[in-house]
């Protein structure tokens, strides 16, 4: 092993970790744990109710890019809605209802939209 890390995934210190250099998956220095993410070109901002006790959250699919280039733009929406989120497996989750907002932002940096759901 590069690292000496004895192949640890998973660390409850530091969360997920690389196989290869034995790094977080924030620090990791070899590329191994970047995950590339293909959208089709259109970029879908729903809304979801369902398993979240009725509150809902504004999803976010069809974002190409790293894995570190999608919890950027994460993070920048975060902060023009004014709410929280998440990134999970390429999908943004913004707490609240703002598709609105998130469609405005993603057409100033050139991207295709497109609302989805009702």
């Amino acid at each position: 092993m590069v690292g000496g890390n004895d192949g640890v995934v998973y660390s409850t210190e530091f969360g997920r970790m690389c196989p290869v250099c034995g790094r977080s998956a924030d620090e990791c220095v070899c590329g191994q744990e970047e995950a590339v993410f293909a959208g089709d070109g259109v970029v879908r901002i729903g809304r979801q109710t369902k398993g979240r006790k009725g509150k809902g959250v504004t999803v976010i699919t069809g974002v190409t890019g790293t894995a570190g280039e999608i919890k950027r733009l994460a993070r920048l929406l975060k902060a023009k809605c004014g709410a929280g989120g998440a990134v999970k497996d390429g999908v943004i989750e913004i707490q609240g209802d703002c598709r609105e907002k998130v469609a405005e932002e993603l057409r100033k940096m050139g991207m295709a939209v497109k609302l989805a759901g009702g």
